[in-house]
């Protein structure tokens, strides 16, 4: 199981020098090419200050996903971490997100598979997610994707 640390570590490293309209669309692009390489039931969606850049959803995906993705990007919006590294920080204090976060379950989701998208010299601007996968999968998909697409 990863850890808090883990995460937090992931969330160090994972950052971007700038992030515009077109690197948005770069890196839905980047996500979509692998998911579809992968034949992976998921929904794409890339977001800077809360403005929708990239939407995508795959065979095998609903407006359940979208749902999801938009429940776990208000995770990120608010707490400014990964939405899995917010559900992991509740659980490794004993508690759950959704008992304890006072938050309405309906709107705010602390499951895998949303990740902040973080300018160096900045902070979290937007966010980076998909949902299709167990969440721990969603997760470590846009965490490889991102690495990636960083790389690159």
């Amino acid at each position: 199981m990863t850890t808090a640390t883990e995460l937090l570590e992931q969330e160090g490293r994972l950052t971007f020098t700038r992030f515009d309209n077109e690197t948005a669309l770069a890196l839905g692009e980047h996500l979509l090419a692998a998911a579809r390489a992968r034949s992976l039931p998921v929904t794409i969606s890339v977001r800077r200050n809360g403005q929708r850049l990239f939407h995508a959803a795959l065979p095998g995906t609903s407006a359940d996903n979208d749902a999801w993705i938009e429940r776990k990007s208000r995770v990120v919006d608010r707490y400014g971490h990964s939405s899995f590294l917010v559900g992991t920080q509740f659980r490794e204090k004993g508690s759950s997100f959704e008992a304890d976060s006072r938050l309405d379950p309906d709107l705010y989701a602390a499951h895998g598979g949303v990740f902040p998208v973080i300018v160096a010299g900045v902070g979290p601007i937007g966010t980076v997610g998909v949902s299709g996968l167990p969440q721990a999968d969603d997760h470590a998909f846009v965490v490889e994707q991102l690495a990636s697409f960083l790389a690159g």
